[in-house]
């Protein structure tokens, strides 16, 4: 994808005005109403500062991103199912797709993930669906929710759909499978009018397999991406770049597959679950919050080695601070699972710890909003994010048969989504360090927005102290802030605080309204607060 930030010299905007209207710049603090907020003294300081007379960068809604799989009841249980009294005639729970709409989510990847690796398009659609088993997930796939359903899901939610291919299949078949979802007239067109949808698709997001590397792997992103973008010019497509904490992608790929991709797909769990369930607690967690930074620091320079910038953008298509847990088939052939073994079902039904709600703590909200800041401040670079996965499992929203939890990082999402403006503005933030064992971090982390005019701000801050709040000085240029403001935050009792089916609103964001006092305010513990802000003319 070629590059389509723009920039807005951000003098132009703020020479509008050399006060701040103090009925609107919004600002921060605590669990009340009408608060006067005032310096005291504390270890715990932080500075904001808002570079007034720096260009600000569009960013792409598309990092509010998503992702589903074929496992734990992401689909089957959580978006789809049929015979649920929650879900309409077609099988969609109505519940669910109302708390997604909330998230104003821009994309969805599909159908994997892992899940893909054994996955034929044709199966899934028609009327003779054929159902099989997916011997890496261990799961009896009927094939109900193919790509009509996907496309329908994706209508109904608001979002762009993004289709991840088989890359052991052919090229042959992959090309198919755009031609059947874009194509206006010709055989897999007519496939597609037959199976009940006479109009294109228009699917412009695709991706050529999931977490593979090496030269064979490559080669054959280049014969799809060739053959892919000949049936439709006009798609944008994807492929493996890196995944792990090394964040190193192959200069043969760039090379050899540069100039048809668009993308290059990332991928990071930063608390690797997958063999051992493992579940560091709060603070450990906190130590983890710069790394997307330094994670999108190195692949940018991978790209610019490459002389790839503005050509080739980031897409962390599948992220989350943690990974599902997933024991595996130790001592099996991955292709041949009895699934009669009790050893092999106490595996499968190992995975539905992930699924614990008390894992889910306000460390999962203030991470998430960490790695938004890191896409934020490089917006020139990444694109899109997928937050892995969207219903149950790891994600956001917790699916059950009577009705949903919305973990503490959906509210994350749905802050960042509806409240932040369209431009990002330079801001650096110096701050007390906040420590665990060998580790440290800045207690707060921020990103500041703006709207085209530059008349409406949003200001995102984060305090990652687990009990003790920051005082905060705000500053742009020389503008006084001092007032009445309003700020919506979120944070909970403690910093272990989670949101389960007994109590679905422990966590929940809140309104309140306070005095700011020469630039000073207070963040509260654990915390992530929104200002959001006018600028007069």
């Amino acid at each position: 994808m070629h590059s389509n930030v723009k920039q807005e010299n951000g003098e132009q905007f703020m020479r509008k005005t050399s006060t701040i209207n103090t009925a609107a710049l919004v600002g921060v603090l605590l669990y009340a109403t009408n608060v006067s907020v005032e310096a005291q003294p504390t270890q715990n300081q932080a500075t904001i500062v808002i570079a007034r007379d720096n260009p600000s960068t569009t960013y792409e809604p598309m990092i509010f991103g998503g992702f589903i799989e074929h496992l734990g009841k992401q689909i089957y249980g959580g978006f789809f199912d049929p015979g649920s009294p929650l879900a309409d005639k077609r099988g969609f729970r109505l519940d669910v797709i109302k708390a997604v709409k909330e998230l104003k989510v821009p994309v969805i990847r599909w159908p994997g993930g892992c899940f893909v690796d054994s996955y034929h398009w044709q199966k899934g659609v028609g009327k003779q669906r054929q159902p099989y088993n997916d011997d890496r997930w261990g799961v009896l796939e009927p094939n109900t929710f193919g790509t009509h359903e996907f496309i329908e899901l994706c209508r109904r939610v608001g979002a762009e759909p993004y289709i991840c291919q088989n890359s052991f299949a052919s090229v042959q078949e992959m090309a198919d499978w755009v031609a059947y979802c874009n194509k206006k007239t010709g055989r897999l067109a007519d496939m597609r009018k037959r199976n009940g949808h006479p109009e294109p698709f228009n699917v412009k997001y695709w991706s050529v397999g999931n977490e593979r590397g090496g030269k064979s792997y490559i080669d054959m992103v280049r014969e799809a991406a060739v053959a892919m973008k000949k049936v439709d010019p006009s798609i944008l497509v994807t492929c493996s770049g890196a995944h792990g904490p090394r964040a190193h992608i192959d200069p043969y790929l760039f090379k050899a597959a540069g100039k048809h991709l668009d993308l290059l797909s990332v991928h990071e769990y930063w608390i690797a679950n997958f063999q051992r369930h493992h579940t560091p607690d709060y603070l450990s967690c906190m130590m983890l919050s710069e790394k997307p930074d330094g994670h999108i620091s190195s692949i940018i320079k991978s790209i610019d080695k490459a002389e790839m910038r503005g050509r080739i953008n980031i897409a962390f298509d599948e992220w989350n601070l943690r990974s599902w847990h997933h024991p595996g088939f130790s001592g099996h052939n991955p292709r041949k699972v009895d699934y009669q073994d009790p050893k092999i079902m106490a595996l499968i039904k190992a995975r539905d710890k992930s699924l614990q709600p008390s894992l889910y703590t306000m460390a999962d909200a203030l991470f998430c909003a960490s790695f938004f800041n890191a896409c934020l401040r490089n917006a020139d670079h990444v694109t899109m994010a997928n937050i892995s996965c969207l219903v149950n499992q790891t994600g956001p929203l917790y699916v059950h048969p009577e009705g949903i939890v919305k973990r503490t990082h959906f509210h994350t999402m749905a802050m960042y989504a509806n409240l932040l403006q369209r431009r990002v503005v330079q801001t650096k933030v110096k701050a007390t360090k906040l420590t665990h064992g060998p580790a440290s971090v800045a207690m707060v982390d921020a990103i500041a927005t703006v709207n085209k005019s530059g008349t409406k701000w949003a200001v995102a801050m984060i305090n990652r102290n687990p009990s003790e709040k920051v005082v905060c000085t705000l500053k742009i240029g020389k503008l006084p802030i001092d007032g009445p403001f309003k700020a919506t935050i979120l944070t909970g009792d403690s910093p272990d605080s989670y949101n389960d089916i007994e109590h679905p609103h422990r966590v929940a964001p809140k309104e309140v309204e306070l005095n700011i006092k020469k630039n000073v305010m207070s963040l509260p513990p654990h915390s992530l607060v929104i200002v959001e802000g006018q600028l007069n003319r």
